[in-house]
Order: C-alpha cells, then structure tokens, then sequence
C-alpha cells in the first residue's frame, strides 16, 4: 500500500484551502489526502460563467466570497457545515483514468462504519436514500491526479438556495436536510 500524507487544514479561508491543494498537486510529489472547510464561500467550477450560477446581490449583501477551483464540474457553496476533502496522488506516466469510485469508496466506507447509510450513485455522488450528500471533481496535472468534494453534513440550505442561481425544487428533491 503506497503511503498517504494526511493534512487537516485549520483555516477556513477559501483563498488559502484552494491554494493550499494546488501548491500540494503541483509542488510536491506527496500522495495526500487532506480535510478542510471553508467559510461562506461559492466555489465555481473551472469553466463556468461566474455571472449565471451566483446571485450578485445576496453574495455581495452577505459577504459571500467567490473563488475558481481548478477542476471543472458546478458550482458548491460552502460553509462551516460543509467538510471538504482532497485526494492528489501520483499515477502511471500517462495514465489519465478517471475513477470517481476509487476515491469515494474509502469516504463510503468511512460515514458507513459511523452508521451513515451512505452510497456512491451516478458518475461522481454520494448520497442516502437517493438525497445528494456530496459533489466531486477530478483533474489530472502531470503525472498526477487531483479529486476532490464536498461532503454536506450541516448547511445552511436557505443559504444555499439564496447565494446560487439554482431551480429551489432541485434542493427539494435532491438535498438532504
């Protein structure tokens, strides 16, 4: 078994979290995993236009901040009732697989071995009873591979809702309260 660094971030500056994983994928050649939380926070994805996914007012209003990750996928709002985790290791020269599962197995096994009846579902989700838990992205750099998601444990959904330009049905059918 290839050894893992383990880091718990103790900030909650999006700023530092996100510059923190990108210094860790592109500087070092650690296998990592690390936990973190941000505060307020609208993560958006690599490709996506910032001006449709976020509601200006209530992010400007609530001081809300908005940040880019370096991986695709949609936009996340973070809070402190939100526990983040990364995955970066170091794979075969050319090898750009991309297997959700592999890294959301161990966090499956984890919130099940706590009594969580958490499963993986689609393409990169966990979720209980069908209700999303937890939103992923993967990006490889090099001759290395970053996965990293959320995992919504006590958010606030009302901010949630209010911060991004989102359908609210889609909270109600897909989140867990």
């Amino acid at each position: 078994m290839e050894k893992i660094r383990y880091i718990s971030l103790n900030s909650t500056s999006p700023y530092h979290n996100l510059a923190a994983e990108e210094y860790l994928l592109q500087q070092t050649k650690d296998n990592v995993f690390m936990l973190w939380q941000n505060d307020n926070t609208i993560v958006i994805g690599r490709h996506q236009n910032t001006a449709a996914e976020i509601n200006q007012e209530y992010v400007d209003s609530h001081h809300v901040n908005v940040v880019r990750r370096q991986t695709g996928g949609g936009a996340v709002f973070h809070d402190i009732g939100n526990l983040n985790f990364s995955f970066i290791q170091n794979i075969e020269p050319g090898s750009k697989e991309i297997d959700f599962l592999k890294y959301l197995q161990p966090i499956v096994d984890a919130l099940q071995s706590l009594g969580v009846p958490a499963e993986f579902s689609g393409r990169n989700d966990l979720v209980i009873d069908g209700k999303k838990i937890s939103g992923n992205a993967m990006m490889f750099y090099e001759n290395r591979v970053l996965e990293h998601g959320t995992l919504l444990f006590s958010s606030q959904m009302a901010d949630v809702a209010n911060a991004l330009k989102v359908d609210p049905s889609k909270f109600d059918d897909k989140a867990v309260k």
